[in-house]
Parts: C-alpha cells; structure tokens; sequence
C-alpha cells in the first residue's frame, strides 16, 4: 500500500478514535461546548482572559460545566455553592491532586502539593505536625517575621527614596522566613546564594504564567521535543533542589536528635525511626522535593501578594491614609507592630483581606482529581476526572462582595467599622487541599505590610489615576505588573 495511503489511513483513525472517545465521555459528565479534535475547547479560551471567559461558560452551562483541554476533560466548579459541595461536604472525593505534566516532571509525585493517596496524607501530616512544633501560630514563628520585617525596613531605607523596583526585595523578606523554619538560619540580602536562588525562584514562577507552559500542561509530549522557556524551569528547579540537597547533607552531619533545630531536622529523626522500613517516604529525596515545594510556595505566593498590596495602595492613595492614621492611633511610630495589634486595627485587616480577595493570585487554584468515582448533582465523574475550582468566582462573587471589580477594604467591614469574615474569603481555596501556610502567609502579609507603612511613605512615580494595575495572569496564575515607587521614610 502506498506510504500516503497509510499516512492518511492512519490519522484518519486517529481522528475517528478522538471523536469516539470524546463523544462517549460526555454522556455523564456536566455540559460544555463541543470540543474540536485534538484541541478540545482550547479555541474558546481567551489565554490572556481566562476568568471571564470561564464566566461566560458558567453562564451558558451552569455552576458545574466540563472543558476540554486537548482530549482532556475537566469539570469546572464555579461559584461558592458549588465549591463549598464539591471541596467540603464531598471533600476526600475531590482531593486528589490534577496533573500538571511540567510540576509532576521535576516532583514526580513527592512533596505535598503535587503528591496524591498516602503520601500526600502522610506528608501534610508530618508538616503540619512540624511546623506546629516549630511555633507556628505561637509567638515563635511570629518573632521570625517581625525581624525580618525590621531587615526589610533597613534595606529599603538604602534606597533613599529613590524609584526603585520592588519585586525582587518583596521576595526576600518572605523567603527568608522560610528559611529560618526550614534551615534555621536567615540570609543577608546581599548573599550571593540567596540572591540566585531568589532570581531562579522568580523566573521559575514568571514562566509559568507564559501561554508557552499552559500549551505544554496540555500536550506534555512537547516537553521533551521542543526548545523554549520551560527549560530554563527546569534547569533553575534543579539548581534550587541541588541547593537544599546541600543544605540537608549539612543537617546530617550536624544532626542531634534530642534537640531538633528546625524543619529539616525533624525529618531527619522520623527518617532514623523509619530505619528499615523499605516502603518509607522518609528518603532525602522526598525531604529534597517537600522543602523545595515549601520553599516555592512560601516565597513566591507572599512576595507576590506584597507587590500586588504595593500596587494597589500607591493606586488609592487614601486608602493608605486610613491605613496609616489607625497605625499611629495603635501602634505608634517606634514599636513593632505584632498580631495581637491586629484586633484592634479592623481597617488594616480589612485591607490585607481585600488585597488578597482582589489580586486573586491563584485564580483556579491548582487542579484537582476525583479519588474515586462520584455522583455530584446527578453527574457522574470518574475517578481520575481532572477538577478546577474557580477561585475567582467566589472572590469576586457581586452578592456577597458590592462591585467586586473594585478594591475596596469595606469589603470586610460591618456597618460599625468593625472586620467582618467571610466564607467566601478563599485565596488559600479550602477543603483537604487548602494551603498548610496559610497562617504564617496571613501573619507576613499583615506583619510586613503593616511594618513598611509604619516606616515608608508610598510614593508613585506618576499620577495615582495613570497607575496601571492589569494583571498578568494564566490559568492557574496572576502576578501583577512590573512598577516602580519611592520608599520615602517617615
């Protein structure tokens, strides 16, 4: 037969197979636009949009609607109501971790955030057990973020009020917390490792905001035959994992096991206990894998949510006005702030609340993956389903937050000025998978922002109203633009 014929032959099968199998896995599965071959519902998607295209879908199709990401079906949760069923009440159904073809290549299922079953189960487990052990919601840990809060302010101060770029000093400050709980030790700003590893850390997360890496999650084949940004990821990932490697040959050669020093040393104790047990996932690899998770999510996350904060309050400059006044009402000039200020500064909390509701920076959260197959709302999804809950649609739900388009700390105010929680406060998403920092990132976000406005005038390079505060965002991901400002001190 001639060669063409077969070529043809061939992918004509190819094609039909796509559409059988697309076609048959509809049938249970919520509603959604017809998927194309081979592209499923990519077509549909604004790359540069994807909240509001994932509205308009939720407006034709309802709060539980499935797309297709190539031949990949995924059911999207949108809405409170639905996230609140699906994330809680059917919890251990959906808290399985979805693929993410160019994270799992460098985790290879380890660590927490990309691990699935037992080891996932036994992982947080242990790190929630450790960090509590290491003063997490105590004063302990909250000591750490007040020094490093002082070392921000002392770098800052160097600028003398000049423009200056935030990004990469925002970035420190909340990596350095990490690493006194996980090395013990801080670094200088100026230390060279530090500097790189904060420099890798950053266009590690900067390239998973690019279209180029939502194209690869898709068609992961592509990883290992194209050239492109997403092996430059790679290289870093691996430079940031050689890096803690080293650090925990250091912990064992130093290790007391009857005085624990931070979190690589209780690994290290519960890995000589395991001694012998051939199915442990107490192997330095994993340690290598869960710091190296901690270490990303710990800097980039906060980091982020700092420059966004930065962003927003140069934008609205009589929203730090108030912000201001009530620290100088509470705390003062020349005392540190801490967390027991927190309650009697409701419109501070309310604008590091608001910051987080509005910069929405994980706005699918990382997907999820049903354990099991489930009937949810008289839809059957098999175990295996890929999930994403949209986060945005709680954050910016129009009943629950008054004209959610716009920054506004009144958000989580009551009627007397007094801070109002939300259920529908989710930027850490909620459920079995909900973010174990979650406490220590709401003490940075408050100690830090709450230390550089004690200490700092904000000052624009341009007019407040010309600010430009788009976001650029991906799927899973938002960060804000880059900017410049003036660190004026008080």
């Amino acid at each position: 037969m001639d060669p063409f014929v077969v070529v043809v032959l061939s992918l004509s099968f190819l094609l039909l197979l796509s559409l059988w199998r697309q076609s048959s896995g509809r049938r249970n599965l919520p509603p959604g636009p017809t998927p194309l071959p081979i592209i499923g519902n990519f077509h549909l998607i604004d790359m540069k949009n994807t909240r509001q295209s994932f509205s308009n879908f939720s407006k034709t199709y309802g709060p539980v609607y499935t797309l297709y990401f190539g031949s990949q079906p995924t059911v999207v949760l949108y809405g409170y109501e639905a996230l609140k069923e699906a994330l809680i009440d059917h919890g251990e159904e959906f808290s399985g971790r979805g693929s993410f073809p160019m994270l799992e290549k460098v985790f290879k299922g380890k660590g927490i955030a990309f691990s699935n079953g037992n080891v996932w189960k036994a992982k947080r487990l242990f790190t929630v057990n450790t960090l509590r052990n290491l003063g997490m919601g105590r004063r302990t840990i909250e000591e750490k973020v007040q020094e490093e809060a002082q070392w921000l302010v002392k770098e800052l101060k160097k600028t003398n009020g000049s423009p200056y770029d935030p990004h990469f000093i925002m970035g420190c400050a909340p990596c350095n917390v990490i690493c006194s709980i996980i090395f013990q030790n801080r670094f200088d700003y100026e230390d060279k490792d530090f500097l790189s590893l904060i420099g890798k850390v950053n266009e590690c997360s900067k390239i998973l905001t690019t279209p180029e890496c939502q194209i690869f999650n898709v068609f992961p084949i592509l990883l290992n035959y194209c050239t492109g940004s997403h092996n430059i990821f790679f290289k870093n990932f691996t430079y940031i994992k050689s890096f803690i490697l080293e650090k925990i040959k250091e912990h064992e050669e130093s290790l007391d096991v009857t005085n624990p020093r931070d979190f690589i040393d209780y690994f290290l104790i519960q890995r000589h206990q395991e001694n012998g047990n051939q199915q442990t996932i107490y192997s330095l690899d994993h340690l290598a894998s869960l710091v190296t998770g901690l270490f990303f999510a710990g800097t980039e996350s906060t980091g982020t949510t700092m420059r966004c904060a930065l962003l927003l309050l140069l934008k609205h400059p009589h929203i730090t006005a108030k912000v201001q006044e009530e620290i100088d009402h509470v705390i003062g000039r020349h005392r540190r702030p801490s967390m027991q200020d927190r309650i009697h500064m409701p419109y501070t909390n309310a604008m590091v609340h608001e910051v987080q509701r509005y910069a929405d920076i994980a706005p699918n959260s990382m997907v999820h993956e049903m354990t099991c197959d489930t009937k949810f709302r008289n839809y059957f999804l098999p175990k295996g389903t890929t999930v994403i809950a949209s986060l945005t649609s709680v954050l910016q739900d129009s009943k629950e937050f008054p004209n959610p388009e716009m920054f506004d700390p009144a958000h989580f105010l009551d009627g007397n000025g007094n801070f109002k929680k939300s259920d529908y406060f989710m930027p850490f998403s909620t459920g079995k998978r909900v973010c174990v920092g979650q406490s220590l990132a709401s003490m940075e976000l408050f100690l830090f922002l709450t230390t550089i406005l004690q200490n700092f005038k904000l000052k624009p390079l341009v007019d407040p109203k010309d600010i430009d505060i788009t976001p650029i965002g991906s799927i899973f991901s938002t960060i804000p633009p880059t900017f410049q400002m003036c660190f004026i001190p008080i």
